[in-house]
């Protein structure tokens, strides 16, 4: 499997590029949402990246072994792709994976957690749940 699609690397480029651009400028960094989920078909092991860099290998984001303390911090897609584990499969991208939540937000409950895929259910409910509506007729919702 392609790790990296095209577009995904656009978008992972695109934001090691606004980062990098923000700290020229003294702008606080930005925080993005992760772009692509990389995960160990046969384990817990799991990688939410939002930035690739300039050598097209180095991956920034939030790293999970599988050993309960999730880290944010800089991993090798090259390293990564090479993985073999039993069977003949590798590391695999999970291609129905997107969220609007950020960075900071996954690490922090991943942490709380103990790991990406257990935070994964809290955001997914919380991303899902229905978006009450807020009336628009200062009348609506009184009792008369």
């Amino acid at each position: 499997m392609i790790l990296l699609t095209p577009d995904l690397r656009f978008a992972l480029r695109a934001n090691d590029i606004t980062r990098r651009a923000a700290a020229q400028r003294g702008q606080p960094e930005p925080d993005p949402v992760p772009v692509v989920k990389l995960f160990n078909p046969l384990g817990a092991a799991t990688w939410l990246a939002t930035e690739l860099d300039e050598d097209d290998d180095t991956l920034f984001g939030l790293a999970d072994l599988g050993f309960g303390c999730p880290e944010l911090g800089y991993f090798s897609l090259s390293e990564i792709a090479s993985l073999r584990l039993p069977f003949g499969l590798g590391i695999e991208r999970d291609i129905g994976f997107s969220t609007t939540v950020r960075l900071s937000v996954w690490a922090d409950t991943a942490r709380r957690v103990g790991s990406i895929l257990q935070a994964q259910a809290i955001i997914w409910r919380i991303e899902s749940a229905p978006v009450p509506e807020i009336p628009t007729d200062p009348s609506q919702g009184k009792g008369g």
